[in-house]
């Protein structure tokens, strides 16, 4: 069994400014859940400003997500408002349901400003038992670099689904969480210590810094 797959991934100094990350939640949970906070101190411990929000029906208090415009427009929203003053350099990420809105946001060019990277944690690609159902055709349409966190237990796409998909993506890259579940939640005997969700953010975080620099990410007479 792989432990990671990587495809074409760029080789680039580090950033110097600080980078600024927005993650977007699931369809079952909002920004306050223990995934998401654990996601956040995560990031913290590698100095990212990790940055959450609520979709609208989340924020109501409604079970059902939104019709797909409506979370693109938040999501764009948000995005704008928290980032068009940053600096540094800026990802989009999501879990399951909030990378799926944030690749079709990206897809459509509808960040601004536009961000460095997608990141994925646990790419919904079809629903569970239905693989001819997928969600990515407009991946191909996407221009910034994408990485997708995803474990091997995950039921809304196999690593080989996954692999298959990446390999057809030039600007994408797939790491593969050993045990991991829908939230790379391994099976303790692949993940003793109980640590696959913050060892995926490290990954993601040294993906990060492998990535073409934007002119927003490098401060004049700084050398990285």
């Amino acid at each position: 069994m792989y432990l990671y797959m990587q495809v074409r991934a760029p080789t680039r100094p580090p950033y110097n400014l600080p980078m600024t990350l927005l993650l977007a939640h699931g369809a079952g949970a909002g920004q306050s859940h223990p995934w998401m906070t654990r996601v956040v101190a995560a990031w913290a411990g590698a100095r990212v400003r990790a940055k959450t929000f609520d979709f609208p029906y989340m924020a109501a208090g409604r079970s059902a997500p939104d019709r797909a415009p409506v979370l693109e427009s938040h999501f764009a929203s948000v995005w704008k408002d928290q980032m068009s003053q940053a600096a540094g350099p800026l990802f989009a990420a999501g879990k399951s349901m909030g990378g799926r809105i944030a690749s079709q946001v990206a897809a459509r060019n509808g960040f601004d400003p536009e961000p460095d990277g997608l990141i994925f944690f646990g790419y919904p690609l079809h629903p569970p038992g239905k693989p001819n159902q997928r969600r990515d055709k407009h991946l191909p349409d996407v221009t910034v670099p994408m990485l997708f966190l995803h474990g091997t237990r995950d039921p809304f796409g196999s690593p080989d689904e996954l692999e298959a998909l990446v390999r057809t993506l030039p600007n994408a890259t797939l790491h593969i969480i050993e045990g991991g579940d829908h939230s790379l939640v391994a099976l303790k005997r692949a993940d003793p210590n109980g640590d696959s969700v913050e060892r995926a953010v490290q990954f993601a975080f040294e993906w990060t810094q492998r990535l073409p620099r934007a002119n927003r990410g490098v401060v004049k007479g700084l050398t990285s």
